[in-house]
């Protein structure tokens, strides 16, 4: 189990980062007690029986890991979206990508805590892999917030994404996003 939901989010946004794409959006919004995400790519995608495999633990493709004998991304998140009142949907088509959506009743005991979302943004925002990675975030309720953030963009203010003084203003950065009402 991860032991918060931006644990689970960074997760699921790896697996499209290696997916093979060039784009790969995520989207978060919380909203009245619920808390969602979607993570899309344009990678390689899996045909119907490559995914019913995918949500098993019990199977791996061997590639990704080939000394592992289970694979868990997406099993954890079926788990910990059911067991905390909440759902999931995962689409793929073979050659166009994937679409790996949740979500989750922030009220329910058995739910993770959120965890740190702009320390969680920061680190997708380094993973390798596609061209462009875009972060769409919404919030609504007492302090309510809407932003989105392109690695490209921040890349091309910064000269890279690669050292480490660049990575600590893009985390200042995305903090102080998260602090704006």
């Amino acid at each position: 189990m991860h032991f918060t939901l931006a644990d689970l989010v960074t997760d699921i946004t790896q697996n499209a980062c290696e997916s093979g794409g060039t784009l790969v959006e995520l989207e978060i919004r919380e909203t009245g007690g619920e808390f969602r995400f979607l993570v899309k790519d344009n990678g390689k995608g899996m045909t119907r029986e490559e995914l019913s495999r995918a949500v098993d633990p019990f199977v791996t493709d061997g590639v990704k890991h080939p000394h592992r004998k289970v694979g868990l991304g997406l099993p954890f998140l079926v788990q910990t979206a059911e067991q905390s009142g909440g759902g999931w949907d995962v689409q793929s088509e073979r050659g166009k990508g994937t679409t790996a959506s949740a979500w989750f009743d922030t009220g329910n005991v058995d739910t993770p805590p959120l965890g740190d979302i702009p320390g969680m943004f920061r680190t997708i925002l380094m993973f390798a892999g596609p061209d462009e990675v875009t972060i769409r975030r919404h919030r609504s309720g007492e302090a309510p917030l809407e932003y989105e953030v392109r690695k490209s963009e921040l890349a091309d203010a910064l000269g890279g994404l690669e050292d480490t003084e660049s990575l600590v203003l893009v985390g200042k950065y995305l903090r102080s996003l998260e602090e704006e009402e």
